[in-house]
């Protein structure tokens, strides 16, 4: 039997471990799992784009549970990921109804469609830094607070 080297014990995760665990992620967020969402976050984990920068993991748990207050039962899903190395990033989409305060809107019962993209780096199956970006104006006005742009 051939025993492994500090080398190799320190090899990244491959690709497909990363979207494993992206895959685990979001299967815990839609049957609203919030604890095991939150593990495929890195205790280290610096998330960039939901500000202020970068959220560390206190500030990371505090903006997932925002979002879970205020639109519960929202469901997650990834419409596409390209991975390189230790990173993956992805399109995806957020959908549900609006039940609770959002960013000081009181919940307006509507249903909405959140997309975005994200670029995670992966270190041991978790999630270290994150780069995130959504359209924020979109959900703003599927919630009726702001009037769709011209055009």
């Amino acid at each position: 039997m051939r025993q492994q080297s500090d080398e190799e014990d320190e090899r990244p995760m491959s690709v497909e471990q990363n979207r494993a665990a992206l895959d685990d992620a979001v299967a815990a967020w839609n049957r609203d799992d919030r604890e095991t969402y939150l593990k495929v976050y890195d205790p280290a984990i610096r998330h960039h784009g939901l500000g202020p920068e970068p959220l560390d993991r206190a500030g990371n748990r505090a903006s997932y549970e925002a979002m879970w207050a205020a639109f519960p039962n929202s469901k997650l899903a990834i419409d596409d990921t390209i991975a390189e190395g230790d990173q993956l990033a992805a399109r995806f989409r957020l959908s549900g109804e609006h039940h609770g305060e959002f960013m000081g809107i009181p919940p307006t019962g509507r249903p909405f469609v959140l997309s975005g993209q994200t670029v995670m780096r992966f270190r041991d199956g978790r999630i270290v830094e994150r780069w995130t970006v959504a359209d924020m104006l979109g959900l703003l006005v599927q919630l009726g607070v702001m009037p769709a742009p011209p055009g």
